[in-house]
């Protein structure tokens, strides 16, 4: 989605029309989903804080200043929901869900498998690498809108992406 059309879709919004959220969800979704999911590490709680932050971005639309590049300013708010999600969970204390039915243990398993090969490769990088390549590739930012959303360097912000890269290739799931 260009600028402009962002500026138009967040205007529809501004005056309530549905279209302008349904357009910013349609090209976003994808992009949210993954940034939050690279940090909260779990399908439920980022499908959660995704819905969230659609819900959010339609009550402080008015609050988006144009040309400021509407990309960052969407993934500076959901990485900062995630984060809070994060850190309330930190907080609770876990309750092991356990499947009832041979069906549910088998999409237990399964899911189990999955994650666990993905888990291999992010696990080899820090949470910092984790989340420069993920607003890197998922979120299409370039390196200096990167730096500008963590408050570092772009030279750290590039390295830090290169090095990532370099570890992931080391484990060739």
């Amino acid at each position: 989605m260009t600028e402009q059309r962002f500026n138009e879709s967040i205007s529809q919004i501004c005056k309530k029309d549905k279209d302008g959220l349904r357009a910013i969800y349609e090209d976003y979704h994808p992009m949210i989903y993954s940034t939050v999911w690279g940090i909260v590490r779990n399908r439920e709680d980022a499908e959660d804080v995704t819905s969230e932050f659609f819900i959010r971005l339609w009550n402080i639309a008015d609050t988006y200043r144009p040309g400021r590049g509407h990309r960052a300013w969407m993934l500076t708010i959901a990485r900062n929901m995630a984060l809070d999600l994060v850190r309330r969970q930190r907080r609770e204390e876990p309750v092991e869900e356990v499947p009832e039915t041979a069906a549910e243990q088998k999409a237990f398993d399964e899911s189990i498998v999955t994650a666990v090969s993905l888990s291999q490769a992010i696990q080899t990088l820090k949470d910092e690498e984790r989340e420069i390549v993920n607003l890197k590739i998922m979120g299409e930012l370039t390196f200096r809108e990167i730096a500008r959303m963590l408050g570092k360097p772009q030279g750290t912000v590039a390295w830090c992406y290169r090095t990532a890269i370099a570890k992931l290739r080391e484990v060739r799931l």
